[in-house]
């Protein structure tokens, strides 16, 4: 089992950036398939961008090109460097893994708050 921390959501304008992060405790982040989701209020959670075991990593539309999804394995950590952030970006942000590279995710972190003003 592992247990995930966000941390490092803020509020930022737009156009600025922003990395968060997901701390993993228990199993080491390349054991895992993990991801980025968010939440905004009044809307259905979302996917962001996701990165395999293998390292591979895949993007929303909305993320792709401004987002960057990566991981550090030796400090067992998972990042989310946002650029060029937008209003619309606003929302809490949740760290996601699952034991396999496909299908529902199995944990979740607490998650982190992400404001942008305009």
């Amino acid at each position: 089992q592992v247990q995930l921390v966000e941390s490092g959501g803020g509020l930022v304008q737009a156009g600025g950036s922003l990395r968060i992060s997901c701390a993993a405790s228990g199993r080491t982040v390349s054991n895992y398939g993990m991801a980025w989701f968010r939440q905004a209020p009044g809307k259905e959670r979302e996917f962001v961008a996701r990165i395999a075991r293998n390292g591979y990593t895949a993007y929303a539309d909305f993320s792709k090109g401004r987002f960057t999804i990566s991981r550090d394995i030796p400090k067992n950590r998972m990042y989310l460097q946002m650029n060029s952030l937008k209003p619309e970006d606003a929302a809490v942000y949740y760290c996601a893994g699952r034991l396999r590279d496909y299908g529902e995710y199995d944990y979740w972190g607490q998650g982190t708050q992400v404001t942008v003003s305009s």
